[in-house]
């Protein structure tokens, strides 16, 4: 996963082949978008630069979040729970990329030995500096999603805690608030989070959440929208689990207004 952060500016995408001249003076692309290291472990992270300028890259480390819609957030990392950014080492912390060239991260990680089992996450920061020969300044920061797993006992449980309908014109919004009581990442999505709508015990309907992650111990909103005939008081019964390579955990049962 790469992150084009919200609060800096981000570079338009490369041209099409042949209109080198529509290209971007600054636009990076890192690869993989997204590591995971098992335990004291080592990647490589390849950083390209398809922009027409020369840039200079610095790379930092920062902590990482998703708030409850699942939006990244950077945040301070190293009083976080679950935080792996202590245990991260990255070289070099300064790169200098040539147009259409690409340079090599290396990051390693070293958790403790006290070290929860589990996933534990961070971010790495590439920012671009300013260009002072440039008429209009630009940045550019990516955020790179580093998860250090810690070998041990794999705890996997949702928890639904709250659901609510809000209206939106014709459509219904079904916000089902999860919490992540495991100890690793998760994915909600519609072959892991469905809720069947009840009236008086007979089925009416299944709706499916829309895909999201959910970091360990935190809670987070998987949404559903439903343009559907229905209306009226009935039962939301959400599951948080329907086949084996889901989390498991308990169903729960909301009395709703659609």
């Amino acid at each position: 996963m790469i992150l084009c952060l919200a609060f800096t500016a981000c570079a338009l995408a490369p041209a099409a082949t042949g209109a080198s001249a529509a290209r971007p003076p600054v636009s990076l692309v890192a690869s993989p978008a997204r590591v995971t290291l098992a335990g004291r472990a080592r990647a490589t992270i390849r950083v390209a630069n398809t922009g027409t300028a020369p840039v200079v890259v610095d790379v930092t480390r920062a902590g990482y979040a998703l708030d409850l819609r699942g939006r990244p957030r950077v945040v301070p990392g190293r009083a976080r729970p679950r935080s792996a950014v202590r245990w991260l080492r990255v070289r070099p912390a300064r790169l200098v990329i040539r147009p259409r060239t690409a340079a090599v991260l290396a990051v390693s990680s070293v958790p403790p030995a006290h070290a929860e089992p589990g996933d534990h996450q961070a971010l790495l920061l590439a920012t671009t500096r300013r260009r002072r020969s440039a008429a209009l300044s630009v940045r550019m920061r990516l955020g790179i999603v580093v998860v250090v797993r810690v070998p041990g006992r794999v705890v996997r449980r949702l928890v639904p805690v709250r659901l609510r309908v809000r209206r939106a014109g014709r459509t219904r919004l079904i916000e089902v608030t999860i919490a992540n009581r495991g100890n690793i990442s998760e994915v909600l999505d519609a072959r892991c989070v469905r809720v069947t709508l009840r009236r008086r015990g007979r089925l009416l309907t299944t709706l499916r959440a829309r895909e999201r992650n959910l970091l360990p111990k935190t809670s987070g909103i998987a949404e559903i929208r439903y343009r559907g005939p229905i209306r009226g008081r009935l039962v939301a019964l959400v599951e948080p689990a329907i086949r084996r390579t889901c989390a498991r955990g308990p169903r729960r049962a909301f009395a709703v207004r659609l």
